[in-house]
């Protein structure tokens, strides 16, 4: 018999955060979550998101064992800003019964319906910045630390639900020239001499902080129109802050300012993790840390986790100034190629960058939607 109940113990926690390794544990190709990060998103007292945000969990079990996991939440900001009554869903993982998800679904309706809402999106989290993203395509290929993985099967019992296509997102893997196109350098060029643009350096992280700020606030800007998309607060800012200075290496972030002193793009990179996290199991301790910062110094792939430019620049040169500068790092450093990790199908200005690269279009995740009723 399968059960479904509310997750609410630090034991459901537990078993909420853990099932994915255990369901994954032979997957050579799935990357685990860092579990305290999970703790975090999901504590209201530590996430900035529970502003205007309810969320809920449960989990299936089955004589005894958990055999599936569902969080469901409401964004209130973005759907007044939309006039929506859309809901989400996310961390779905199950094992390969239709019982099983259709009763994990089964409360999830019934929760938003309670809440007024009359459409069910996902998977899609708390933020932009947050893992989104059914994979649909590219099951045998090694997951990265910012992205979802999970079996053929789930794509299956979504459709048996009645859940339909609402956007694919595609993932390259860009491979390194042995020679930086002369374009690129030469529009790099030109335009931090016309208009004045600056590429920032820094050798300590402290240094960063005083743009920190700007970036995200850019980043809002740049990403306004796209899907799913809803602005960070400043408290959402200060936590990714956080988050992406632990971990990104000096040389791999990109500023640029204009002649004003102005963040008017940025590009955000990172050896990746994944085999690291494998290792631990998305635990820190007792080794987890070491083998990040391993990681950190020993790689021959990056991954891509942000590159934005402010609008009113876009076309205007800052994306060649970044592109060169990470080619430019990355030749020296011996990467093979770096992936990019999510891109929507459709968004042109961000896929047109790749067109100067050999580049292997390797992964496909899809964003689904379902009409509660």
């Amino acid at each position: 018999m399968i059960t479904i109940h509310s997750v609410s113990s630090k034991r459901d926690w537990k078993q909420f955060f853990e099932f994915p390794n255990h369901l994954y544990k032979d997957n050579p190709y799935y990357v685990p979550t860092l579990v305290l990060d999970e703790k975090w998103n999901f504590n209201p007292k530590k996430n900035p998101a529970f502003e205007y945000i309810d969320s809920v969990a449960f989990l299936a079990e089955k004589d005894g064992k958990v055999v599936g996991r569902i969080a469901a939440l409401i964004n209130h900001k973005l759907n007044k800003a939309q006039q929506k009554k859309y809901m989400r869903f996310t961390r779905y993982d199950v094992i390969d019964d239709i019982e099983v998800s259709t009763l994990l679904f089964k409360k999830v309706f019934s929760w938003g319906k309670q809440k007024g809402m009359d459409t069910i999106i996902g998977p899609i989290g708390f933020s932009d910045l947050d893992k989104q993203g059914l994979l649909v395509e590219g099951f045998d290929q090694l997951g990265m630390f910012i992205t979802l993985y999970n079996h053929p099967y789930y794509h299956e019992h979504l459709q048996q639900l009645g859940f339909t296509k609402d956007a694919d997102w595609v993932e390259y893997k860009v491979y390194v020239p042995e020679q930086i196109d002369p374009r690129i350098a030469r529009i790099s060029e030109i335009a931090q001499k016309r208009h004045g643009y600056r590429l920032l350096s820094f050798t300590r992280k402290k240094e960063v902080l005083p743009y920190a700020h700007q970036m995200f606030h850019m980043y809002n800007e740049s990403f306004a129109n796209l899907y799913g998309f809803c602005p960070l607060t400043d408290g959402q800012i200060n936590l990714a802050i956080k988050q992406f200075l632990s971990l990104v290496s000096l040389e791999y972030l990109y500023i640029v300012v204009d002649a004003t002193g102005t963040v008017i793009g940025f590009g955000i990179m990172v050896p990746s993790l994944s085999q690291a996290m494998q290792k631990s199991h998305g635990h820190l301790f007792p080794l987890g840390f070491v083998r990040i910062l391993q990681s950190l110094k020993k790689y021959d792939v990056l991954d891509m986790y942000l590159i934005a430019v402010k609008p009113e620049y876009m076309g205007r040169g800052v994306n060649a100034i970044i592109l060169h500068e990470g080619l430019k790092k990355a030749m020296e450093n011996g990467v093979k190629y770096a992936e990019t990790g999510p891109e929507l199908e459709d968004n042109d200005n961000i896929q047109t960058q790749w067109k100067s690269f050999r580049t292997e279009q390797h992964k496909r995740r899809r964003c689904y939607i379902r009409p509660l009723e």
